[in-house]
């Protein structure tokens, strides 16, 4: 039997409208692909009806859930089973996901076994537990992070929560009483409840006083909380006073689900209390025994105000109303003249006692005090230049008047006066000294350029000489190519002439070609190694000289210790053998051609210190915030008087005629200025090690008091 078009067209009518009637989300199926989809379902999947319609129900669901729900409606399709709930999340189009358990159930509907779905949307519930959760976690942390120390029981007297001020208070830490019934230990030797315990048990106040006496009382803040205040001898080496106060836990319906309790250690308060009734009359004898020691002390004062050296004097209402002998002394009039007098009468004019005026009123209005110097007058008219400290009378109403004290600098303005034009020839002196010793910085950086011009002259000529002679050679292998060139010419231009060959071949064998091509390269890169030294001669002296830096910046001391060192090499090579042990340096803020000048002073020295053959080792490293540059060597050494002789200027070991004894001096000023430091270690007749510290961030970026770290290696240091 068949169904007729208009069987099946009601079939499906009666399948919409019985999908459309489930409150629930809910869809027929077809060979999994949606025939009917009800509104709930619509507005679920955040898609319209028409949509869905012929949309493959698989493609609703997050892809984890996706073969789980597959094999679950072929089992119901094609075996009628009745699969289990799948739980699932329909994805919305924006990305959204919804919870969901989804049934799955077998129909008939024209011949054919189609599956009808359900969901069940779980969002608004898994909203609520979360919600709950949060605010439980809140709730926990509100309580762990409250600095009052806190616990709290449950119905059963489990304790549930303590906080980490709890545990600071009584030392018990949070796990080892979670979750159990004893809580009573951190405050009791033997077991009884806690406060908290009473309130969940409902104890009367009958039973509450029992344990606690006088001591308990109800809350007026909080409804049938208790507040007790008990000592507890346990609690530090001499026992706390604790506060604490415990409340019921109600759920919705009013039950109680249990209790918190809340401590405060008022040792504190309790000491206090005791101590202030104890000191109480002692306070009082006090104050009697104060009152008549200041009542001495007025006596005291008035005397020594009438007595005093300085100028004291009291003021109200731009009237001098009371002055000491001292201060009627310095202005010129007799003990009592000066009472009465206006204020303005000790100031020089008019102008000056309203700018005073307007600078001093402010500040003492506000009950702050005056430290001035200004031009006064003397009774005879004559200036003087006074220093006033003043301070209003009454801290609080500042209109009582106001308390002078005056003494006389004039003495000392004009040694001051005096001092301060000698500071001012001093600076042009300093200014004089520091241009005298740049130009003999300078002399000495010529002095010891030319002493090393021969030594560098020579350092240059060597490859010169060689170039000049292989460009000798070179003009003699270029005729001969010149000529080989000119009878290559010649047979190309009769190239059938016998004769012309046989001269060309003889050209060949005259200029010896063979040889010719084995020689010019040699002699091409002979000549470019010469040039090369040459040039890095001429960057090297250019390096030292530094005259393209000639202000502060950043340089590495590496750099320009190598580049001294090829400068001053005809003065090293033929005395010592050159150790580097350089390490690494940070760019150093500093004057690189001046450094450069004391590096060369330390390895010409060196040298100097050398008899016939030694070593001369340039070290370099970085401690802390300071840089360091070593130069030490296997020569002579000092003696005691020599080392400490060695920064004198004009002091020197050398022959008449082979040292100015400027280079140590200049090359200690050099570094001084720098911020760092040279330090010295010789042995007399064994070698001498000098390492100059430069901190890495230049003069400016120093301390006060900041010192290079101590020279503690022995290892740099001659034996």
């Amino acid at each position: 039997m068949t169904d007729t078009p208009d069987t099946a067209v009601s079939h499906d009518s009666v399948a919409s409208a019985i999908v459309h009637a489930v409150a629930v989300p809910s869809a027929l199926l077809d060979a999994g692909q949606i025939r009917v989809a009800n509104d709930a379902l619509s507005r679920l999947s955040a898609r319209p009806a028409a949509l869905l319609r012929g949309m493959s129900f698989i493609d609703l669901v997050d892809p984890a859930s996706r073969p789980h729900l597959l094999a679950a409606i072929r089992g119901c399709a094609d075996q009628g089973d009745t699969p289990p709930v799948i739980s699932a999340s329909i994805e919305t189009p924006d990305g959204g996901l919804r919870p969901v358990d989804i049934h799955a159930r077998a129909v008939q509907l024209d011949e054919r076994s189609q599956v009808v779905v359900t969901c069940v949307d779980h969002s608004d519930v898994m909203h609520v537990q979360s919600s709950l959760l949060d605010m439980t976690k809140l709730l926990s942390q509100i309580i762990d992070g409250a600095s009052v120390a806190s616990l709290v029981i449950d119905q059963h007297h489990r304790v549930t929560h303590w906080n980490t001020a709890c545990e600071r208070l009584t030392g018990i830490r949070r796990q080892d009483v979670l979750g159990s019934q004893e809580g009573w230990k951190a405050f009791y030797r033997d077991q009884r409840p806690l406060l908290a315990d009473m309130i969940v048990d409902g104890l009367d106040d009958a039973a509450l006083q029992a344990f606690y006496g006088g001591q308990m009382n109800r809350s007026a803040i909080v409804s049938g909380g208790v507040e007790v205040e008990a000592f507890f001898p346990q609690f530090g080496p001499s026992g706390k006073w604790l506060f604490f106060t415990a409340a019921p836990l109600h759920d919705a319906q009013g039950q109680v689900i249990g209790a918190i309790e809340t401590l405060q250690d008022v040792t504190a308060r309790r000491t206090s209390e005791e101590a202030l009734l104890k000191h109480r009359n002692e306070l009082e004898d006090i104050v009697r025994q104060r009152s008549a020691e200041l009542a001495a002390t007025a006596r005291d004062l008035e005397v020594f105000v009438a007595n005093s050296p300085i100028g004291v004097a009291y003021s109200s209402g731009g009237t001098i109303q009371r002055a000491n002998p001292a201060m009627a002394a310095m202005f010129g009039y007799a003990a009592d003249d000066l009472i009465g007098l206006p204020g303005r009468a000790v100031y020089l004019s008019d102008e000056d006692y309203a700018a005073f005026g307007r600078y001093a009123g402010p500040l003492l209005t506000q009950g702050q005090p005056i430290h001035s110097e200004i031009w006064m007058r003397h009774a005879d008219g004559h200036p003087m230049w006074m220093q006033l400290d003043a301070h209003v009378a009454d801290w609080v109403d500042t209109t009582h008047g106001t308390w002078w004290m005056i003494q006389d600098r004039s003495d000392i303005r004009d040694a001051q006066e005096q001092l301060q034009a000698r500071i001012n020839e001093l600076d042009t002196m300093n200014h004089q000294l520091e241009e005298a010793q740049n130009q003999l910085l300078q002399q000495e950086k010529m002095a010891s350029i030319g002493q090393l011009a021969a030594g560098v002259a020579h350092e240059i000529n060597n490859p010169i000489a060689f170039v000049s002679s292989n460009l000798h050679s070179l003009r003699h292998c270029v005729n001969g190519l010149l000529q080989l060139s000119e009878a290559a010419d010649a047979m190309l231009a009769a190239p059938g002439d016998a004769s012309v060959c046989r001269a060309l071949a003889q050209t060949r064998d005259d200029i010896e070609i063979d040889f010719l091509r084995q020689d010019l390269p040699q002699l091409l890169d002979e000549c470019a190694d010469g040039l090369g030294r040459v040039k890095k001669i001429v960057q090297d002296l250019k390096n030292f000289s530094r005259v393209d830096h000639s202000d502060w910046a950043e340089a590495d001391l590496n750099v320009g210790l190598e580049s001294t060192l090829n400068v001053v090499r005809h003065e090293v090579k033929y005395k010592a053998e050159v150790v580097r042990k350089l390490q690494p340096l940070p760019p150093v803020i500093c004057l690189a051609a001046q450094l450069n000048q004391v590096f060369m002073n330390l390895i010409v020295n060196a040298a100097h210190a050398i008899a016939d053959q030694g070593t001369i080792t340039l070290l370099s490293g970085v401690e802390q915030d300071w840089a360091w540059v070593q130069v030490q060597d296997t020569g002579c050494g000092m003696s005691a008087e020599v080392r400490r002789r060695i920064f004198e200027p004009f002091f020197t070991t050398k022959d008449v005629g082979k040292g100015t004894g400027l280079g140590m001096s200049l090359s200690f000023s050099i570094v001084q200025k720098h911020g760092g430091s040279i330090q010295v270690h010789s042995v007399e007749g064994q070698g001498t090690a000098i390492r100059v510290w430069l901190p890495v961030g230049g003069p400016l970026a120093l301390s006060k008091d900041a010192k290079p770290p101590p020279w503690e290696h022995a290892q740099d240091r001659p034996a």
